[in-house]
């Protein structure tokens, strides 16, 4: 298994999500989903999740703030979310 932290790991879940056609259109969804009201006024003015959001679900998941997402989690995840609609 897979196990990266910080901006390498947002890389590597961008590939292994674009190596697999069959998850764009559930992966932008969910990107949709996730971003902030009013991204453009807080730093770092991009529109993705927030910290907060992003620390929750790593805890949710994992039982520990601060742990690596896995790219094989998130993309078991963006399986589910296709299976379920």
């Amino acid at each position: 298994m897979k196990v990266i932290s910080g901006m390498r790991s947002g890389a590597s879940i961008v590939i292994a999500v674009l190596r697999r056609p069959s998850l764009w259109i559930t992966a932008l969804t969910q990107l949709f989903r996730l971003i902030p009201r009013r991204w453009w006024a807080r730093a770092p003015f991009l529109p993705v999740p927030t910290r907060e959001y992003l620390n929750f679900r790593v805890v949710t998941q994992y039982g520990e703030r601060g742990h690596a997402i896995r790219v094989e989690d998130v993309l078991s995840y963006l399986n589910w979310l296709k299976d379920l609609r």
